[in-house]
């Protein structure tokens, strides 16, 4: 596929060559290539009779489904660009994003209806809104389902794949506001390019069980856009549930798992009896998150497919590397650059490190965003010449491959000494009473930083702190071992299920507030 295609020319190629083949398995219903494209173009040409021109921004506020699907397509070949909302961040967020991109059109599913009476009447710039299934919150709404009732031909603007935007993806920091990464259709495309040839995934045969939701980088180029313009299906689920997801494996007849390694740990805890409704499957990919080498290990032995852990930030596409099916897998490496894509380790002041040497993994290619929207100095920021710096500490080893220590960020530094939370909570997932574990620094008068443990014991388990400690004096050296054990029910996470270590700081900041050290 060439790089030279918007999504939507390399959407429509692959329709016209395949056009009774299923995109979209949805609880049972199949909906075909040309199906799909048809209520796309219907769904763009709605928007271009509403006064859409190309280059605006059109907020998507949807659950996982055909829905999703159609309307990020019909957006696109309308002209317009994506602003995929995340479903579980607050009304002040949202705001800001709508406000932030100046979304003059907003798509909503009717089973958010609701939530988006909190926000919608405040996005000043919006011009333009219609309810997905159902109907509308406001009178002057529109009814989506009105607009796929009419036989209309889109007019696809001429764009500039290398230039021309298809989405802004919002990335949450630590600290402030969201920044938005604009990326490109070539951005986009090339991914998608990348991921099939990366994951040897077969045109008409292999069916992605989309569970990770769509509004988020890896689900939505990996999951919809890679199958979308390569001839595969998708299975979406709206919401993550172990049982429901073995249901739809089984139905569906899925044959590649798209998963966060916290996911991976709920699986690995289904009764035996639902175990057979994964046959099917044939790999699971990881990213998101490090994916701890103890769970990859189980996980596997029980499933006996693959896991193949692969990562890369919503600035490049965001697929930067992947564990190659046809091996070797290194466990505890997110792999080898996918094709087309580069990645080094570089020093602070952006010289190249040699393999074995610890520094942090920077990205170069056709897949590397724009910048971020209406921010020059954060984008000034986020680059080395070409080179995208993720903020993740790594190395590269001899055979090419490349492993993740951690994000710069979460770094601690106790009496001087480097310690990598990873390390640490690798450590603590070879207990067997820990269901799950996260490792943050908290400031200390003496020591700089300590090293504090939050751990969720397994059903039935009970977590004792001071063995806990004797377990890591046992394999960690002396300032790797925790402090401060605190065992939780559970651990904060994202829509993604990614676990939110700024949430852990904070809750330490109140705790600290209160009863002062």
């Amino acid at each position: 596929m060439s790089n030279t295609q918007t999504i939507p020319q390399a959407f429509l190629t692959v329709a016209r060559l395949h056009p009774d083949r299923t995109l979209v398995w949805e609880d049972g219903e199949e909906s075909a290539f040309a199906t799909v494209a048809e209520r796309a173009r219907r769904i763009g040409a709605a928007l271009q009779r509403d006064g859409l021109r190309p280059g605006e921004r059109v907020g998507l506020y949807c659950l996982n489904g055909l829905a999703f699907v159609e309307s990020y397509l019909g957006v696109q070949m309308a002209g317009g660009v994506v602003v995929p909302i995340n479903l579980l961040i607050g009304n002040d967020e949202i705001s800001y994003i709508l406000d932030d991109a100046e979304v003059a059109a907003l798509l909503y599913h009717h089973a958010l209806r609701e939530r988006v009476a909190e926000f919608v009447d405040g996005a000043s710039s919006l011009r333009i809104a219609a309810c997905l299934g159902g109907q509308p919150i406001r009178p002057h709404h529109h009814r989506v389902d009105d607009w796929l009732a009419v036989d209309a031909e889109v007019e696809m603007p001429a764009l500039d794949p290398a230039e021309d935007l298809a989405a802004i993806l919002y990335t949450s920091g630590t600290t402030g506001n969201p920044k938005g990464a604009m990326l490109t259709h070539r951005n986009l495309v090339s991914n998608t390019a990348s991921v099939v040839q990366a994951l040897q995934l077969r045109p008409g045969e292999d069916r992605l069980l989309v569970v990770l939701p769509m509004f988020h980088a890896f689900a939505a180029t990996v999951g919809m856009l890679t199958p979308a313009l390569h001839g595969l299906t998708l299975v979406p689920v709206p919401r993550f549930d172990p049982t429901l997801v073995s249901e739809m494996v089984g139905r569906a007849a899925a044959t590649v798992f798209l998963g966060v390694p916290s996911m991976y740990n709920l699986i690995l805890r289904l009764p035996d009896a639902l175990k057979s409704q994964w046959e099917t499957v044939q790999m699971g990919v990881a990213g998101g998150a490090a994916m701890p080498v103890e769970l990859l290990q189980r996980f596997e032995a029980r499933f006996g497919f693959p896991i193949l852990e692969g990562d890369g930030p919503t600035e490049c596409g965001p697929v930067t590397c992947v564990n190659p099916p046809d091996g070797p897998r290194k466990p505890g490496s997110v792999g080898v650059p996918v094709p087309g894509v580069e990645m080094a380790i570089f020093d602070t002041a952006g010289r190249p490190l040699a393999d074995g040497e610890i520094g942090e993994i920077c990205v170069r290619g056709p897949n590397v965003m724009k910048g971020y929207w209406h921010r020059p100095e954060a984008t000034a920021e986020a680059f080395f010449g070409e080179w995208f710096r993720t903020g993740d500490l790594g190395y590269r080893d001899n055979d090419g491959y490349f492993f993740m220590v951690d994000r710069i960020k979460d770094l601690i530094i106790v009496n001087g000494m480097n310690v990598y939370p990873r390390m640490v909570e690798e450590t603590l997932y070879r207990h067997p009473d820990i269901l799950e574990a996260a490792v943050v620094g908290e400031p200390h008068s003496t020591h700089g930083e300590i090293v504090v443990a939050h751990v969720v014991p397994r059903e039935g388990a009970a977590l004792d702190a001071s063995q806990l400690r004797g377990w890591c004096r046992e394999r960690l050296g002396p300032h790797q071992v925790p402090r401060k054990v605190i065992v939780r029910d559970a651990l904060p996470k994202n829509a993604t299920g990614k676990i939110l270590k700024r949430e852990l700081r904070r809750a330490g900041e109140i705790e600290r507030g209160i009863d002062q050290e």
